[in-house]
């Protein structure tokens, strides 16, 4: 009796291919717990059932609480960004600089706000304010986000827009109002497209950005 000879086996994993495997278990499991389940649904206990790795892995990885969830909203910002940078470029590629690429790159940095990494991280912000250990892991991403969005937002507005001289003031109004705006659909259920602020930043953005200085 024959049988086909097996398959070659590919060459082992190493420990830094294993090691890097099972973070990323824990880390989509902790962001699956965030987002599916709040801050309270996401215990150390949830998210090792979820990934299906011992304790002692969990812990080896993210000693406390507080570091494995700013890292799961890290890794799911990361990957949102990264998807924002490339339908930006799909979008704004023959865009010159002009009021419509800046409706478009409004309407880009607002569709942002309803992304799963906004609500985990509304979730962490929440917790950080009666959880001093969380606070202080979460302040530095904060920072690195920040950053982060920034770099993604200068691809999404072109670099001759970004050279304008209110650039800076613009983009911080519109994250600050834009991320006060996105909470109130967490309780309220209509269309965040035709959301009346969408307008106002629009208007604001083409007086800052395109007005022409008096005398």
């Amino acid at each position: 009796m024959s049988s086909d000879p097996a398959a070659p086996a590919g060459p082992p994993r190493t420990r830094s291919e294993r090691t890097a495997d099972s973070r990323a278990l824990i880390l989509d499991a902790a962001v699956a717990c965030l987002v599916e389940d709040g801050y309270a649904g996401a215990s150390t206990l949830a998210v090792q059932a979820r990934a299906g790795v011992s304790r002692g892995r969990l812990l080896h990885h993210f000693p406390s609480r507080a570091e494995l969830l700013v890292a799961a909203a890290e890794h799911l910002s990361t990957t949102v960004l990264a998807e924002v940078q490339l339908r930006a470029a799909a979008l704004m590629a023959d865009q010159p600089a002009g009021p419509e690429r800046v409706d478009r790159a409004i309407d880009l940095m607002w569709a942002t706000f309803r992304e799963p990494p906004f609500w985990a991280a509304v979730e962490l912000w929440t917790a950080a304010r009666t959880d001093p250990e969380l606070r202080v892991a979460l302040r530095a991403e904060e920072r690195r986000l920040r950053a982060a969005i920034r770099a993604v937002a200068d691809g999404i507005w072109g670099l001759e827009i970004a050279a304008a001289p209110l650039y800076a003031e613009l983009c911080e109004l519109l994250f600050t109002s834009m991320r006060g705006v996105a909470i109130v659909y967490a309780f309220e259920d209509r269309p965040a497209t035709t959301d009346p602020h969408v307008a106002l930043w629009k208007g604001l953005a083409a007086r800052m950005l395109f007005a022409r200085p008096e005398g």
